[in-house]
């Protein structure tokens, strides 16, 4: 008898233990993270900010498509999207991201002018907002662009371009794009708070610069740069050597991959050492090691040699 007690109470013990598991606790919150519940149904999935995922994400269960009942408490907002950044996708193009490099999304029955967010109670669970204290801009995101609105219960949300800006709760690492097309009504957001809209890959497109305007940029996004000490005619190439490990020779463009700059102005070089190198207007152009994310521009007027280019091709010479 003494025997069976004992085993009955084992048991038990492990089940208790098991269901405690499959409940999840607070170990996978983020530190400093406070949330009103961090307890998730087994089997859901989990934000990289400790979200637990409601519904499928798709249709009304999903709030894709609905705003959803305001349940008159505030919404778990999570943690300031800090300073943010541009992520090229590679269907997309540049999104806007939080620092983690979350992806920040839009919904198409918020309104930008006024900003006013249409999305709580279950929606906001789904698409929790973004919160608007703590957040600034990087090199390719006007600071004007970023803004706040007043929700119904009373906090703060962040604002780009005047559209209220969310996450998702099943976007679960850097980079992911789930919440893209949700409902025919979620999109990925653009430094200007436009909605991301996939497109093709291309080698050589125009990207709209806070400081400089509309620049030229490589595949990745990068921004192209052109030196002084080069030359278009008689060709003549005045970056080599040490000078390559900071400025990288920018690979060459197919004239089909072009958007936002006409084909005549778009050649291939070959420098000194057989390096084929991309060339706009006849000037070898590069790319600097010291921008980091798509609209950066650091390396514009460094040493009063190096300049970015311009969709005509020319250097400008503004300097931030």
């Amino acid at each position: 008898m003494i025997t069976r007690r004992r085993a009955g109470l084992a048991a038990a013990a492990v089940a208790t233990l098991a269901l405690t598991a499959a409940c999840g606790s607070s170990d996978n919150q983020s530190a400093g993270t406070t949330t009103t519940d961090n307890v998730q149904p087994a089997g859901q999935g989990t934000s990289a900010y400790g979200y637990g995922s409601s519904g499928s994400g798709q249709g009304s269960d999903g709030y894709g498509g609905q705003a959803g009942g305001d349940s008159g408490k505030p919404a778990a907002t999570g943690p300031s999207a800090g300073t943010l950044a541009l992520h090229q996708d590679a269907k997309l193009g540049p999104v806007v991201t939080d620092s983690k490099g979350m992806t920040l999304y839009r919904f198409d029955k918020d309104t930008a002018e006024p900003p006013k967010s249409n999305c709580s109670g279950s929606c906001a669970t789904t698409w929790p907002p973004v919160p608007a204290d703590g957040s600034s801009a990087p090199a390719g995101i006007a600071k004007s662009a970023l803004g706040s609105v007043t929700r119904a219960d009373g906090t703060k949300q962040l604002t780009i371009g005047g559209w209220p800006a969310y996450r998702y709760v099943k976007d679960t690492k850097a980079g992911d794009t789930k919440g893209q097309g949700v409902g025919g009504t979620w999109n990925a957001l653009t430094a200007e708070g436009k909605k991301a809209v996939a497109q093709e890959p291309t080698d050589v497109s125009v990207l709209n610069q806070p400081e400089l305007g509309q620049i030229l940029v490589d595949g990745n996004g990068m921004t192209l740069y052109r030196f002084n000490k080069d030359s278009a005619w008689p060709m003549k190439f005045g970056c080599n050597d040490a000078c390559l490990d900071t400025w990288k020779p920018a690979k060459p463009a197919d004239r089909s991959k072009l958007k936002g700059i006409a084909p005549k102005l778009i050649s291939t070089v070959t420098r000194p050492d057989g390096i084929r190198q991309l060339a706009v207007d006849c000037w070898p152009v590069y790319t600097f090691t010291g921008d980091k994310q798509p609209g950066d521009i650091n390396g514009q007027g460094k040493m009063g040699l190096w300049f970015a280019v311009s969709k005509d091709g020319k250097k400008l010479t503004t300097t931030p």
